[in-house]
């Protein structure tokens, strides 16, 4: 796998049943499963996860989002990153 260029961006959309967090490009995502704390940056590996309660973290390169949540799940396909939260 080669490395992802230092302009390379996530494509990031972070909702809840009635609320959206953020939609748009980002820098880096993270959050926390029942492993711990991890970060998806670009070129991170495709994966699905279950999301612990705890902060996510979104880094757009310009501004910082971050919101608690309580539950939710995270799925990364190449630099797509959704995350369903507080359901």
């Amino acid at each position: 796998m080669s490395k992802p260029s230092q302009d390379a961006t996530l494509n990031v959309v972070a909702r809840a049943p009635f609320n959206k967090y953020y939609e748009g490009p980002a820098k880096s995502v993270s959050a926390a499963n029942g492993v711990g704390k991890f970060d998806v940056l670009p070129g991170h590996a495709n994966f699905f996860s279950v999301l612990v309660p705890g902060e996510v973290i979104i880094e757009t390169g310009t501004d910082v989002i971050n919101f608690m949540i309580n539950n939710g799940v995270i799925s990364v396909k190449g630099p797509e990153v959704m995350l369903f939260v507080n359901m």
